[in-house]
C-alpha cells in the first residue's frame, strides 16, 4: 500500500538492511509504537504461562521477542548519530523518555524475573549447553542490577529517575553537536590556514562554501579536546582560536550550554545508584564490568598517571628549550603542544607526519590497508554493493565473505564528517546476528574526516589511519561473531573489553606487508620510503606522556563526577573548580596538557554508554598489548593465527565469559607488561 510504514514489514533487501530509501522521518514514532506494543505482548504471553520456568518455556521465547522493536531501534539510532537533522532530533527528544520506560517495563518486570530467577537458581542442574547456561546468568545478573528486586515504591522512583536520565543525555548530545557547529572556526585569509595541506585547505573552504560563506574558510571541531590541525598552523593565532573555540563548547552561557545537564545527570545517576544499593554510581556500573569495582580502576589510573605525567613533564621542557631558541620566545601553552612536538619530532627523528598524507589515500588504505589485513589474517573478501544504499548519500555497502565463499554479512562505511553527524568515530549494527532468529550481521563504521572539494582525493593523517583500523575491529567483531541468541550477538560484551578487539586491529598499520600495500603517494605510486617507516617505529613512544595524560584526565574526571555520593551530587558543584580538584587530586592538572574531553563536551559519558566506564580503554589495552606480543611470537599475519582469535574470542560475542575466553585464546591471564612498555611507562 503507498501509506504502508517501510518499518513495519521485513525489509526485502539483502540481509535485511532497510530500505532507507522508502523510510521517512514520520514512520518512525508510530514503528515504535507498534514495536513497543508487540514486545510487550510477547513478554506479557511469557509470563501468563501456567506451567513452571524452564529454559524453552522462558529464555528461548524472551529472546525471540522484541525482533521488531530492535530492527526499528538500530535503523532509527543509526540515523539519529549520524544524520540528526531537525526532524530527527525532534524525533529522538520525544522517544527517549518513551523508550526508557518501555525498556524498564520489560527489566522491572516482577513476573519475568520470577521465571528468570526459578531457572537460575536450577541452571547447574539442567541440561543446558555452556551458552545457555550463561544467558541464564546475565539476564538474572542483568535484570538485579537494573533494579527488577525492589519494591513497587522503589521501581516508581526508578522508571521516573530512568526517564529523567534518558531526555537529559539526549539533551546533552543535541546541545553539544549544536554548540560545536555554532563554533566552527571561520577564517577571513587563507594566510591564517598556513601550514595546512592543499586538501585541508579545500575542506575548509567546502566547509565554508556549505555555510554560505563564499571566499572564507571554516574550520570544523571535533569531537576531543584537540584537533589534527593544531600540530600544522604555523600561525600561533589561529592555534589559540581553534583551541579556545573546542574548549568553550557546552559552557559559554548560552541555549547549548550543557553545564546545569550535566550536574542533574550526575545527581540523578548517584540517586539510582543508591535506590539500587550502591555508593556511588561508578560502583554501581564497575560491579557488572570485568574490573569488578572503583578501587580497581582507580588503582590502574593511579598506578598509570604518576609515570605519565613524570613524562609530560620531560616532553613539555623539550618543547619550551625549542621555544626559548626562536627569536621571540613565550612559554609554552596548550595550544602550541602539537605544533612544537612536531618540531620535536622533525629534530629527534627527522621526521614530519603532516607530510605523510599524500602516502595515505583513503581508498588504498581502505582496500589495501584495512581490507587487506583482514583477508589475509581472516581469509575474508569485500565486495562493493553499488546497487544497495544506506541511510545517507555518503554511505558505501560492501559484502563480506568467508573464505569458503559463504555469505557473513554487510559492511557500510561513512567516512565524512557532516554537521548533522555527532563527533568521534564509532561502530554500531543495524542487523544483529543470531541462529536462532536466521539473521545475518549488517555493521556500520563512522568517521568524521573532512570532506574534500569534488575531484580531490581524500588524504588522511595517520591518526585517521588509526581511526579506520581500529573502527573496523569493531566491525570485525560485529561481523564475526556467531552466536545463537541476539542477546549475545557482535559486541555485546561488557563495556571495558568492547575496546579489546578495536585496538589489537591497529597492529597491522605498520606490519610490513599491509603498509607496502596501502602507504603509497598518490601522485607516483611510489611506497613509503624504508627508512620513514624506521623512523615511525623509532618515534611509537613518543608523546607518550602527553597523550597517556590526557586521556588518563579524562578517564579520572569520569570517575570523579560518578563516583559522589547523593549528597556530595546535590552539593551545588561548580564545575570547572571541579574539575580542577579532581584532575589535581590524581596530579594531572598541567595547564599545558588540557584533558581529552572536559566536562561539558564528554559525550561518552554524558550522553554516550561510557558513564563511569571511560577508562574501559587503558582497560582493555592491557588485554590489546598482550595479545599483539603473543602475535608477534607466533608469526604474526598468518590464517592460523587469525583462526584462532577468531574462533577463541571474535566468535565468541557475548556469550562467554570474557575473561575466561581471554584465557581460553592465551592460554594464561593478560600481562600488564606490554602496555607499560608500549606508553613508556615501565621505567
Amino acid at each position: 500500500m503507498p501509506n504502508a510504514n517501510p518499518l513495519l514489514s521485513p525489509s526485502k533487501l539483502p540481509y535485511g538492511l532497510p530500505d532507507y530509501s522508502a523510510i521517512r522521518p514520520e514512520h518512525y514514532l508510530p514503528a515504535f509504537e507498534e514495536a513497543f506494543a508487540q514486545h510487550s505482548a510477547e513478554v506479557s504471553a511469557i509470563t501468563r504461562a501456567r506451567s513452571m520456568p524452564t529454559f524453552a518455556n522462558t529464555l528461548v521465547p524472551l529472546e525471540e521477542s522484541g525482533r521488531l522493536l530492535g530492527e526499528v531501534s538500530r535503523a532509527f539510532y543509526t540515523v539519529s548519530s549520524a544524520d540528526a537533522t531537525p526532524e530527527i532530533q525532534e524525533i529522538e527528544e520525544k522517544l527517549a523518555p518513551l523508550m526508557s520506560a518501555h525498556q524498564d517495563s520489560i527489566q522491572l518486570d516482577s513476573a519475568l524475573y520470577w521465571r528468570i530467577t526459578t531457572i537460575y537458581e536450577r541452571r547447574h542442574e539442567l541440561e543446558l549447553t555452556p551458552e545457555q547456561r550463561y544467558l541464564v546468568e546475565r539476564h538474572h545478573t542483568e535484570m538485579s542490577h537494573a533494579g527488577a528486586g525492589l519494591d513497587d515504591d522503589a521501581k516508581k522512583r526508578l522508571t521516573e529517575l530512568n526517564q529523567r536520565l534518558s531526555t537529559l543525555t539526549t539533551r546533552f548530545e543535541k546541545n553539544l553537536l549544536a554548540d560545536t557547529n555554532d563554533l566552527a572556526v571561520v577564517f577571513d585569509d587563507v594566510a591564517e590556514l598556513d601550514g595546512l595541506a592543499e586538501g585541508e585547505i579545500s575542506a575548509a573552504a567546502q566547509a565554508a562554501s556549505a555555510r554560505g560563506l563564499e571566499g572564507k574558510w571554516v574550520v570544523t571541531l571535533t569531537l576531543f579536546t584537540g584537533h589534527p590541525y593544531l600540530s600544522s598552523l604555523t600561525d600561533r593565532r589561529s592555534r589559540e582560536r581553534l583551541l579556545a573555540a573546542s574548549r568553550s563548547r557546552g559552557s559559554r552561557g548560552n541555549e547549548h550550554d550543557n553545564r546545569a545537564t550535566l550536574l542533574e545527570i550526575v545527581q540523578l545517576r548517584a540517586e539510582r545508584a543508591a535506590l539500587l544499593g550502591y555508593d556511588s554510581h561508578t560502583a554501581y556500573v564497575t560491579s557488572d564490568q570485568t574490573a569488578g569495582s572503583p578501587a580497581a580502576v582507580h588503582d590502574l589510573l593511579r598506578r598509570l598517571a604518576v609515570p605519565a605525567a613524570r613524562n609530560a613533564r620531560r616532553e613539555q621542557a623539550k618543547l619550551q628549550a625549542i621555544i626559548d631558541q626562536e627569536p621571540a620566545p613565550f612559554a609554552l601553552e596548550a595550544h602550541d603542544w602539537a605544533y612544537y612536538t612536531e618540531k620535536v619530532r622533525a629534530a629527534e627523528y627527522d621526521l614530519d607526519r603532516a607530510a605523510l598524507r599524500p602516502w595515505f589515500e583513503a581508498e588504498r588504505v581502505l582496500h589495501d590497508g584495512v581490507f587487506r589485513a583482514a583477508t589475509d589474517l581472516y581469509g575474508i573478501t569485500f565486495t562493493e554493493r553499488g546497487d544497495l544504499g544506506g541511510y545517507h548519500s555518503d554511505n558505501r555497502v560492501f559484502e563480506v565473505h568467508n573464505a569458503n565463499g559463504s555469505p557473513l554479512g554487510l559492511f557500510i562505511l561513512d567516512l565524512y564528517t557532516r554537521d548533522t553527524k555527532r563527533g568521534g568515530a564509532w561502530m554500531n549494527s543495524i542487523v544483529l546476528q543470531s541462529q536462532l532468529r536466521g539473521t545475518a550481521p549488517v555493521v556500520v563504521n563512522n568517521l568524521n574526516v573532512p570532506k574534500p572539494a569534488e575531484g580531490r582525493p581524500t588524504l588522511l593523517t595517520l591518526d585517521e589511519v588509526t581511526t579506520l583500523f581500529h573502527e573496523f575491529g569493531h566491525a570485525l567483531h560485529g561481523l564475526f561473531a556467531t552466536v545463537t541468541y541476539p542477546h549475545f550477538a557482535g559486541t555485546n560484551v561488557f563495556r571495558d573489553f568492547v575496546e579489546f578487539p578495536s585496538q589489537v586491529n591497529e597492529m597491522w598499520i605498520y606490519w610490513p606487508e599491509i603498509l607496502a600495500a596501502y602507504a603509497r603517494h598518490i601522485d607516483s605510486g611510489e611506497p613509503l620510503p624504508a627508512e620513514i617507516v624506521e623512523k615511525l617505529h623509532a618515534s611509537e613512544a613518543f608523546n607518550q606522556g602527553f597523550a597517556t595524560s590526557e586521556y588518563l584526565a579524562a578517564a579520572w574526571l569520569d570517575q570523579a563526577w560518578h563516583g559522589l555520593s547523593v549528597d556530595e551530587a546535590a552539593a551545588g558543584i561548580d564545575v570547572e573548580a571541579f574539575e580542577a580538584a579532581a584532575l589535581a587530586d590524581i596530579g594531572l592538572e598541567n595547564p599545558a596538557v588540557p584533558t581529552r574531553y572536559s566536562s561539558t563536551y564528554f559525550a561518552h559519558v554524558f550522553s554516550g554508554g561510557y558513564s563511569a566506564g571511560y577508562y574501559s580503554y587503558i582497560w582493555s589495552e592491557v588485554l590489546d598489548a598482550d595479545t599483539v606480543e603473543w602475535f608477534r611470537e607466533n608469526g604474526g599475519l598468518r590464517r592460523e593465527n587469525g583462526d584462532r582469535f577468531r574462533a577463541r574470542l571474535l566468535g565468541v560475542g557475548g556469550s562467554k565469559d570474557p575473561l575466561e575466553a581471554y584465557r581460553d585464546f592465551r592460554g594464561r591471564d593478560a600481562d600488564i607488561q606490554p602496555l607499560l612498555e608500549r606508553r613508556g611507562l615501565a621505567g
